[in-house]
């Protein structure tokens, strides 16, 4: 594959995946908070689809690692820094994916099978605080989605 079919492909894939993940965190859960009664019922859908955005940002981000690595052997630097943004923004799908996601799961669960929500456990606290900060991870990942969408469009000769 070419040079500049490499870029225009990392570019497309780094716009739909950031563009979707933006959207279904500021966009989609926010929404079915305000529509669902249940808050509960809105957490449990809110938490699967973070859940399946953390896995295919592990995935993404890997590939996209893998293409500004080879964009990088072409003698593209300016995807020396996008390899930065990259890492950082695996370091929090994996994370999210493989700490914060299952820890906040394994609370949820143990509450619903006491029929109760999570907010009316002894484990309250520590799920707002896991909440707490998966909400800074999630703003960080999308921030560095941002800059990483903006340095594959800068025009670089």
């Amino acid at each position: 594959m070419s040079h500049p079919r490499i870029q225009r492909l990392f570019t497309v894939i780094s716009g739909l995946w950031v563009g979707g993940s933006i959207a279904i965190g500021f966009l989609v859960v926010p929404v079915l908070f305000s529509v669902l009664g249940d808050r509960q019922i809105a957490g449990v859908i809110a938490a699967n689809l973070f859940k399946v955005n953390a896995y295919i940002s592990v995935g993404v981000c890997s590939l996209l690692m893998l293409f500004a690595n080879h964009l990088v052997t072409l003698g593209n630097h300016s995807y020396r820094c996008i390899r930065w943004i990259l890492l950082l923004m695996l370091m929090c799908a994996v994370a999210t994916a493989f700490i914060i996601i299952p820890w906040m799961n394994v609370l949820r669960d143990q509450a619903m099978q006491l029929g109760i929500s999570v907010r009316d456990t002894s484990n309250a606290k520590l799920f707002g605080r896991l909440h707490g900060v998966s909400s800074v991870i999630f703003m960080i990942q999308s921030i560095l989605g941002i800059a990483l969408v903006w340095r594959t469009t800068k025009n670089v000769d």
